[in-house]
């Protein structure tokens, strides 16, 4: 990996590396934030998956959390949404392509060549972080939106592997809302009963042995609410088979980072208890 970005912030470090993804086939960038706890010691790692549009450059410069990263001793890495490049598929529209990899492995082409999101996060990107940073082998997830989804859907697909899970106004079922609807028709073709193994609501109603507490934020003046987001669906499912669920409303926030910055110090605080950060 290649070093292409680092400033000193609250002690620690901002950085950003890039490196050729061997599950993506494209280079892809990612944000690393080294606490100061770092400099000596090996540190626990949680990974922030953004939402639609967004780069490694949203989270880093917009959500605050170096302050808590580094308060709390962990180390903070947010990759890409998508693989990138010109000869990596993408469409116009900004919720499919470039920008909108949902977090899955698509089947259809032309997507299926690069866009492999779930193994590049589950498998290569942890891989890359144990030998380049010194960090334990102690693991979080959460994201916001499409990156919410994302995090919901691989700790849940991975039991064990992750300490903790939260998510900020997540997509919590992508088989019932338009956004999903759309990716998922692209990415993983039409047959329906493929999408609920990507699909939090779907998958907690599955799901076999341990079951991790969801904790989740989202704003009541999200304007995504009502059609993309429908938490009261992942809440149905949850009390339908009694999986552990704090789902807080909060009232008069959206959907932008302002939201993700007033509450990133309570989740990082979450994930730090469960990591022993």
């Amino acid at each position: 990996m290649e070093r292409i970005e680092t400033k000193l912030c609250f002690g620690g470090r901002q950085e950003v590396w890039q490196h050729t993804s061997s599950a993506l086939g494209c280079d892809m960038k990612l944000g690393v934030y080294l606490p100061s706890k770092a400099s000596h010691d090996k540190c626990p790692v949680l990974y922030f998956l953004s939402g639609l549009t967004c780069t490694e450059q949203n989270f880093i410069t917009k959500a605050g959390a170096q302050r808590y990263a580094d308060e709390h001793g962990v180390v903070i890495v947010v990759p890409d949404t998508s693989p990138r490049g010109a000869d990596v598929a993408d469409d116009p529209a900004y919720d499919l392509g470039q920008g909108a990899g949902f977090y899955v492995n698509a089947t259809q082409a032309p997507w299926s060549t690069h866009y492999r999101m779930f193994d590049y996060v589950v498998s290569e990107l942890p891989d890359l972080v144990q030998a380049a940073f010194p960090v334990t082998d102690a693991r979080s997830i959460t994201g916001h939106s499409m990156g919410g989804h994302g995090a919901l859907v691989i700790a849940l697909k991975n039991p064990g592997r992750y300490r903790s899970v939260s998510a900020f106004s997540p997509i919590v079922a992508p088989t019932q809302v338009p956004w999903g609807q759309k990716a998922f028709g692209a990415y993983l073709g039409p047959d329906q009963a493929a999408w609920a193994a990507w699909d939090a609501a779907a998958l907690v109603r599955n799901l076999a042995g341990p079951k991790m507490e969801l904790f989740i934020d989202q704003g009541e003046a999200d304007s995504f609410l009502s059609q993309e987001l429908r938490p009261e669906l992942l809440e149905e499912a949850c009390a339908a088979v009694g999986h552990p669920l704090t789902l807080r409303r909060q009232p008069g926030y959206d959907h932008s980072y302002y939201f993700i910055a007033s509450f990133i110090g309570d989740h990082i605080a979450h994930h730090a208890r469960a990591l022993g950060g």
